[in-house]
């Protein structure tokens, strides 16, 4: 049986998938699984376990329906049994049409339901990971017991004495403001007098780190690793640390995908539905004292900037992260 799986646009979501590739190989261990992946992110898919081919898709190279459709239609040689759609778009069940798959299991989302041979409800309230695997559950009738998010990294890193930052999120609502950034810090860097701080972001976001931390106290532990590591890079660089201090982020979900303790700051996020899976070594920290708190939206309607970032308390993460750095 050969298995294709559509995989989420977001480095969080397709963290968060992993937990359905692994029940997808329980409950077919002979089968062959492949992928399709933006392509920004298929880097990515060599560390998870389970995927036996990577399909890369890129928006600018099959623009439109018509390349979406195009793009399906050269997978129909494959000859593939089962589709599952995770990001329950359009393009995607266009996609899982055009290949030919006998079976095409997606979620009733889209306007793109009807391509696909099977559709289910979209449950409410629940956490992305089980939002995922419920399509799996409907399809098969069978209950997966065993949820697991996990990337494969080097098991012989050596740790370093390094704690990662990352203060970056593609929404504004998530990102720490900067003023709110330095403060914590000039508070960390005090308290942990032996750690080096390394700050890491996309390219795009190296500047706003180089801002963050120009002309703060003990500068000469403080890293910026911004644009300067690939999403493999990023994930061995986590794993390789003491921990990971983030806001509710993709790298969120990497960190502790790598098992390396994790503290998320989150603000219009709701931890219920997209927080870190894993419960081992994992901190969730909120202000949790706003009454909008949490809206769910990409910018601040009601004042501007987060609140809900600016108003987090410093002690309440340095406890969280001494945690981890008693023997540093």
């Amino acid at each position: 049986m050969k298995i294709l799986i559509r995989l989420p646009n977001w480095l969080g979501d397709v963290v968060m998938s992993t937990a359905f590739v692994n029940a997808v190989k329980q409950l077919y261990p002979n089968a062959q699984v492949d992928a399709i992946i933006k392509k920004e992110l298929a880097s990515i898919a060599a560390l998870i376990p389970g995927i036996n081919k990577v399909h890369p898709f890129s928006k600018q190279e099959y623009s439109g329906l018509n390349g979406v459709y195009h793009f399906g239609k050269a997978l129909r040689p494959l000859k593939y049994d089962i589709f599952f759609n995770l990001p329950h778009s359009l393009s995607s069940a266009i996609i899982a049409w055009a290949c030919g798959a006998k079976q095409r299991v997606g979620f009733k989302k889209e306007g793109g339901f009807f391509l696909l041979t099977h559709s289910y409800k979209k449950p409410l309230n629940v956490h992305r990971v089980n939002e995922y695997i419920s399509l799996l559950e409907n399809f098969t009738g069978k209950a997966v017991t065993n949820k697991q998010i996990k990337l494969n990294t080097d098991k012989d890193l050596i740790k370093s004495n390094t704690v990662i930052i990352n203060f970056n999120s593609e929404a504004i609502s998530r990102r720490m403001p900067l003023n709110k950034g330095r403060s914590i810090i000039n508070a960390l860097t005090t308290t942990f007098k032996e750690i080096t701080f390394a700050f890491v972001g996309s390219p795009k976001e190296s500047a706003f780190i180089d801002e963050l931390i120009t002309g703060l106290n003990n500068s000469d532990r403080l890293e910026n690793h911004a644009g300067k590591t690939d999403l493999v890079g990023l994930a061995k660089l986590m794993a390789g640390s003491k921990a990971v201090l983030t806001t509710d982020s993709g790298p969120a979900h990497l960190a502790n995908s790598v098992d390396v303790p994790t503290i998320v700051l989150f603000g219009a996020g709701n931890e219920n539905n997209t927080a870190p899976y894993n419960k081992k070594d994992l901190t969730v920290i909120r202000y949790g004292q706003l009454v909008c708190e949490p809206c769910v939206r990409n910018t601040c309607k009601l004042y501007g900037v987060p609140k809900c970032m600016e108003m987090l308390d410093e002690i309440k993460i340095i406890n969280a992260l001494s945690l981890y750095l008693n023997d540093a």
